[in-house]
């Protein structure tokens, strides 16, 4: 039986390799272990796996065990020789085939989320995002540095597809939006909540109100948009004229601004809406005293690396919402990392 003190080290030593594991699963995607095993007949070998990646065959069982040990892959013996294949987890999420994979979140995480946070201590004594020190892009224009490239730009789209590929349907679903038939996105990137939402509300049209460089984009590489009920609208939320629309959502938009940029847009929001309008505020939230949940606390350190806000909570959300104007405050945990909150006009 191991004493308090071994068990407090214990703990200690996760905490401290965490960064292992994430690195584990990144280089995993990256090297294209999960799809060689998904496209297999049958289970692999550590040589047959290795053979096929290109890989070294001693650092390929290493990362093979390792992700046994993750859950991430199983493994059965077979006359003394270790035989690798998919987990559910692994098949249902890290699969390319999947239609639920987040490969592409997982890739920008690792190439770009990753390196802003080897600067988190930076972060703090700063209090601000970390583009420069990690990529030296200026970041007083925050998606100038965002999207700081063409093909980082398209990785952001393609990974908030494979977020509201899981998260949409559900987090649409916390309060009746039928009653709405005019949305408007805002911020809505690549359309992919847009198309959740005609999908669980066939009488409602959407609007995706994005900047140029975003619609242009989305439009060229997102094959749904030709879906009639999902339009797009090019313009920065902050300053040009908004869509008409009965409903605005605003979906892990609120999280990236200072209170005082959230505040100024929910005021543009609330004289754009029509009477008995509404918005719905998608975000993971924060619990009342802010110290939980601890995934949602994390995010919130994110925001302070990579963005200009954080996290809230729903007091929080109240108190940026009822100044705007709106009111008759509700609140949906769902369950999931995604919640909601609904205000009329």
């Amino acid at each position: 039986m191991t004493s308090p003190e071994e068990q407090a080290y214990h703990l200690l030593t996760e905490y401290s390799n965490g960064f292992m594991v994430s690195q584990v699963l990144f280089a995993a995607c990256e090297l294209g272990v999960f799809d060689l095993l998904a496209e297999a007949p049958e289970p692999l070998g550590a040589a047959a796996v290795a053979a096929r990646l290109g890989t070294s065959s001693c650092g390929t069982e290493l990362l093979l065990d390792t992700c046994v040990s993750l859950k991430l892959l199983q493994v059965q013996t077979r006359r003394g020789k270790a035989l690798y294949q998919n987990t559910e987890l692994s098949s249902t999420y890290l699969v390319r085939a999947s239609l639920k994979c987040q490969a592409n979140m997982l890739r920008y995480l690792a190439r770009t989320t990753y390196l802003c946070w080897g600067h988190v201590a930076q972060a703090v004594r700063d209090g601000k995002n970390q583009y420069q020190e990690a990529f030296g892009v200026p970041s007083d224009e925050l998606f100038t540095a965002i999207y700081r490239s063409e093909g980082e730009r398209l990785q952001v789209m393609r990974g908030l597809q494979d977020v509201w590929s899981i998260s949409g349907r559900h987090v649409l679903a916390a309060f009746d939006l039928s009653p709405f038939p005019l949305i408007c996105d805002i911020g809505g990137c690549s359309g992919a909540l847009a198309k959740e939402c005609t999908s669980l509300y066939p009488g409602c049209r959407v609007t995706v109100f994005d900047i140029p460089e975003v619609v242009q984009m989305a439009k060229k590489h997102f094959s749904f948009l030709e879906e009639a009920r999902i339009s797009f609208c090019e313009g920065d939320f902050f300053k040009d004229p908004l869509p008409e629309a009965d409903l605005y959502i605003l979906a892990r938009v609120l999280h990236d601004w200072t209170d005082a940029r959230c505040s100024h847009l929910l005021a543009r929001i609330h004289r754009a809406c029509k009477p008995g309008g509404g918005i719905l505020v998608i975000e993971s939230l924060l619990d009342a005293d802010g110290r939980g949940p601890l995934t949602t606390q994390l995010y919130s350190l994110n925001m302070l690396v990579q963005t200009e806000g954080r996290e809230r909570t729903p007091a929080q959300y109240l108190a940026l919402l009822a100044p705007a104007g709106f009111q008759d405050f509700q609140c949906r945990r769902t369950g999931g990392i995604y919640d909601a909150i609904l205000a009329r006009r």
